[in-house]
């Protein structure tokens, strides 16, 4: 596992914002989105944020001011560092959430977790609520889906359980590949062993990040798979909810 890119404080790498986001935690957000990934998800979305080296160079003080400037709008919402992976740039992303915490604003964090917990420590300590993507339960599979173990997203989600911290588990349903009714039935397990676990949100797989893909001269190897269809959607999501858990 890699270790956090080593940054100073005041300044970060980020691939894009989004000023008014709804799908990234509670109410209207404004979204971070940094650079750098140690993931390679098959599906991955944005796979220009995985390039470390690449986006643009910010300082806090500039992500700030327009966090200041739509702070109006983010009262019921708060304020998201996605990615890439956030915590890639854990002392950029723990003095962002520092300082909306000094504006009264809700902080998330979307993580894969596939990171050193003491690197994590001072994000989390200004962090209400984690949105932790597990891509799949089966060691194997994740590894297929990921390149990356398994072990470190597991250990965070412990982690997260022990101190109580607010968190949403995100899951990417993608037809052919992480839908085996064992590695659904396995993860819907483990999560329900987590009492800090608000919610699992079911994401349907979608191919709107392959033209990028195509751009970066990368192969897209899920080029034919389909969205999940509702049945199969609504199978997961029961599969969840049999285990005491809000799925949705």
């Amino acid at each position: 596992m890699p270790s956090p890119l080593p940054t100073r404080t005041q300044t970060g790498r980020i691939h894009s914002i989004e000023t008014c986001g709804t799908v990234d935690g509670p109410g209207i957000r404004f979204v971070v989105f940094t650079q750098g990934c140690p993931l390679r998800c098959l599906y991955c979305h944005n796979p220009d944020c995985q390039e470390i080296h690449g986006g643009t160079v910010m300082t806090v003080d500039e992500i700030m001011a327009q966090i200041d400037h739509t702070k109006t709008y983010l009262r019921n919402g708060g304020v998201t560092v996605s990615g890439g992976e956030p915590l890639m740039q854990p002392e950029f992303v723990a003095e962002i959430f520092r300082r909306c915490h000094q504006m009264g604003l809700h902080t998330a964090l979307d993580t894969s977790g596939y990171v050193h917990i003491e690197a994590a420590e001072p994000v989390l300590d200004n962090t209400d609520l984690v949105l932790l993507d597990i891509k799949s339960y089966n060691a194997d599979l994740f590894h297929k889906v990921t390149s990356v173990s398994i072990e470190p997203t597991l250990n965070f989600a412990r982690y997260l359980a022990e101190i109580n911290k607010p968190t949403w588990i995100r899951f990417v349903l993608v037809p052919g590949l992480t839908d085996p009714e064992e590695n659904v039935v396995g993860l819907a397990k483990f999560v329900g062993t987590l009492d800090n676990v608000e919610r699992v949100e079911v994401l349907p797989f979608h191919k709107l990040g392959e033209y990028k893909w195509k751009q970066l001269g990368l192969p897209y190897v899920l080029g034919d798979t389909q969205p999940p269809t509702p049945e199969l959607v609504e199978h997961v999501l029961q599969i969840f909810r049999g285990c005491g858990l809000t799925a949705v």
